[in-house]
């Protein structure tokens, strides 16, 4: 069964930091894409971050320069280091991964954590 569990949300004020985790578990992690999206009220859900499983790294415009993604294939996780943020990242951030895709479209995902809300404060 495959599991993506996300942690380290929360509220922050305007230029602070936090770093988000996310633990996978029941499939092959080390071949696979994993990224994180957000999804603010009213909005579509966007692409934020993407760690392809041959090691390419890409980022939104939005995040680029203040968003690191790493991933640790040994413990199976991915993790979001966000700094300098802003209200307009508050969301609910998701995990998620794919074998075989690696984009910015949540639809070719296949595999999402529940999420972790971020709240950023003026």
């Amino acid at each position: 069964q495959v599991q993506l569990v996300e942690s380290g949300g929360g509220s922050v004020q305007a230029g602070g930091s936090l770093r988000l985790s996310c633990t996978a578990s029941g499939y092959s992690y080390s071949r696979h894409c994993m990224a994180w999206f957000r999804q603010a009220p009213g909005k579509k859900r966007e692409g934020v971050a993407y760690f392809s499983a041959l090691g390419t790294i890409r980022y939104s415009n939005s995040v680029k320069g203040r968003f690191t993604i790493s991933r640790d294939n040994t413990k199976n996780t991915v993790s979001l280091e966000m700094t300098s943020l802003k209200p307009e990242d508050t969301a609910m951030y998701y995990c998620a991964a794919d074998e075989r895709h690696c984009t910015k479209s949540p639809s070719d995902f296949a595999y999402w954590g529940q999420g972790t809300q971020v709240t950023v404060s003026s």
